[in-house]
């Protein structure tokens, strides 16, 4: 299972942060990745700064035959087709787009696999478990249940389906 996540919240030549996640997803099919399943969107707070634009997110698993090299420089090919630039960690974005999981590969470098800081952020693992609630992090073993259940109440009330 190949996964993904999206996230924005600066509006992009395709519009406000939901339309440049649907362009997104059609953008993923031209580029030899084909969304097979993808959450609603979810609103979540942004961080470290609240009093930026809220975030949408989504998490969609994939089909694809690039590798994981490969796939990760076709998305930041998108993200900039999109006006994303990355200058500053954490900060506001038009387009965010990681691999979350390679098919359980575990690996250093680039990309990292899977995504080092999945599992503390709950703008991937609720979307995550709308369409994967099967889904076990490859290094731990646990469930997307249990590590939602590690976060705790309060960070999960945070993010809300659109």
């Amino acid at each position: 299972m190949i996964l993904i996540a999206l996230g924005a919240n600066l509006p992009s030549s395709a519009g406000p942060p939901a339309e440049t996640l649907r362009a997104a997803l059609a953008a993923l099919e031209r580029n030899g990745i084909k969304p097979l399943k993808v959450s609603r969107f979810y609103k979540s707070v942004a961080w470290p700064n609240p009093s930026d634009p809220p975030f949408l997110n989504a998490v969609a698993e994939i089909e694809t035959s690039h590798s994981p090299q490969c796939l990760i420089d076709r998305l930041h090919d998108i993200e900039r087709s999109f006006g994303r630039v990355r200058n500053e960690r954490n900060a506001s974005r038009t387009l965010d787009l990681d691999i979350l999981d390679f098919d359980g590969l575990i690996q250093e470098g680039s990309p990292t696999l899977p995504h080092p800081r999945m599992r503390s952020r709950a703008f991937v693992l609720l979307p995550l478990s709308e369409i994967a609630p099967e889904w076990r992090h490859p290094v731990s073993g646990h469930s997307v249940s249990e590590l939602m259940a590690a976060l705790g109440t309060d960070e999960l009330r945070g993010v809300v389906p659109v």
